[in-house]
This record gives C-alpha cells, structure tokens and sequence, in this order.
C-alpha cells in the first residue's frame, strides 16, 4: 500500500457558519444563497490548497446527539442555525457531491465525531498525512495523533507548538483543560472558577486530570474544595468534550478519493 496518501477532513458547517456570520446582513434566503456561494469557493480553496488524495466533508446531523442524552442542557445557550441557511443546506450538499465529494452527516452524533473518526481511522492504518480544516478547538487534539490543523480564515497551520502557545498545554491534554474551564459555546459546565491558565498551571503540574483529581483535589485550599465539590461536574463535563472515534461512517476509502481537477 502506498504510503503516499493525504486525507483532507473538512469541518463544513465551521466554514458555511463562519462565512454566513461574517455578512451584517439580517437572515435571507439571499443571504444564505450568497454565504453558500462563497463556503462553496472557500471548499474549493481549501482543495487546490492540500491536493488531497481522499477527503472527508461532515456536517452534523441536527437534532439531539448522545451529548444531549448525557447532559441534556448541552448547547442549550448556542443560537439555532438561521433557518434561511438551514433550507439551503441540501442543495449545498448536493453543490458538494456535484464537485466529487462524499458529504457525511451522521445522525445522534457531530461533525467533531465523523471527523475524529475517520482522521484516527486513517492514521492508525498509516496511509499518510491528515489534515483537518476547522478553527473549532476541540478538533485540536487530533494533533496529539499526528494530524494537522489547517485554519482556512487565516491561512495557518496549526501544530503541536500551536496548541502549547496557544492554550498553555499539550494537543494530548487538550481535552483534560477543556473539561477544567468548561466550553460556555458548547453548554460544557467546567469547574466554577477555573479559567484556562489556571486550568494549565494543574494540568502542566500533575500531568493529567485524573492525577489533578487525585492530587489538587484534596488540598485544604479552596480550590480543592471546589475540584472536591464539583468532582461529578468535571467527570461529566470530561466526557462532553471527548470525540468519540467509534463513529459507523458507512464509506469506504475508496468512497473517499478525490481526484483533483
């Protein structure tokens, strides 16, 4: 098997979302028609950009997923996507498999999911390099496994010496530091009071959650009162952010080459 292989995972609601909001305009479906024709070129930019032999294009689903059925106020403050660009998704999609992509939307779980799935799926088989086009911080953890992250808007990878810049952790403790502070985007409660560099300095200290939970969590301060008190807060919120990589794609590699034009 050639080793030669590149797959390029696309978080597509990351562009169309980012691409929409980014017009002042109120909600039309000619707002949407014009974001969908620009998402379209920024789909296409990103392609010419990577030359990928395979790509992944997932979106979510919509509707409750098994975060929901874990927490069911998961997500409960984030704003329902604008129901001019929800109606004009479909054609978009169809826009996509038109241009030679495979678009995945599975139901009960995320596009975060699909794409943990496939991206660890690929380099666990050693077929090359993966690159994964998003700005959404969770994906970053995927750069623990060897994949890279390519931010489209800013035209920047993003790598192991981006992740410890930028969050103050390793990509492999990622996870760890968000179930700590919390994801207020994603309704992921954290432990009350703990920001980011509160939440690096334990972590870059103990080495990880559970060793913080063993070791901080019982100091007679009150933060460890707090890690304590909240210990079944963290736990849950631990598992909200962690992608599950068990996802049933229903496509094979071959479903998933691409062929330049």
């Amino acid at each position: 098997m050639s080793k030669q292989g590149k797959l390029l995972a696309i978080d597509g609601l990351n562009i169309v979302r980012r691409v929409y909001e980014a017009s002042p305009e109120p909600d039309s479906d000619l707002k949407a028609s014009i974001a969908l024709r620009h998402a379209f070129s920024s789909f296409r930019n990103v392609l010419e950009a990577h030359a990928p032999t395979h790509v992944l294009a997932a979106f979510d689903y919509g509707g409750p997923n098994w975060r929901h059925a874990l927490y069911p106020r998961y997500r409960e403050g984030r704003a329902a996507m604008p129901a001019p660009l929800r109606e004009a998704l479909p054609e978009f999609h169809q826009r996509l498999r038109q241009a030679g992509l495979q678009v995945l939307a599975v139901p009960e779980v995320e596009a975060d999911d699909v794409i943990a799935t496939g991206v660890m799926r690929w380099l666990q088989e050693g077929r090359g390099e993966a690159i994964v086009a998003t700005t959404d911080k969770d994906l970053h953890i995927l750069i623990a496994h060897g994949a890279l992250v390519w931010d489209h808007f800013k035209n920047e990878w993003h790598d192991d010496a981006w992740v410890r810049q930028r969050f103050g952790v390793a990509p492999e403790l990622l996870h760890d530091l968000l179930a700590l502070m919390g994801d207020p985007t994603d309704g992921v409660p954290g432990v009350s009071k703990i920001g980011m560099k509160t939440a690096a300095r334990l972590l870059n200290a103990y080495g990880s959650l559970d060793a913080v939970m063993a070791g901080a969590g019982i100091l007679k301060t009150p933060l460890g009162e707090r890690l304590r008190a909240e210990r079944e807060i963290l736990v849950l919120s631990r598992r909200l952010v962690e992608l599950r990589t068990d996802v049933r794609l229903g496509v094979s590699w071959n479903m998933l080459a691409y062929e330049s034009a």
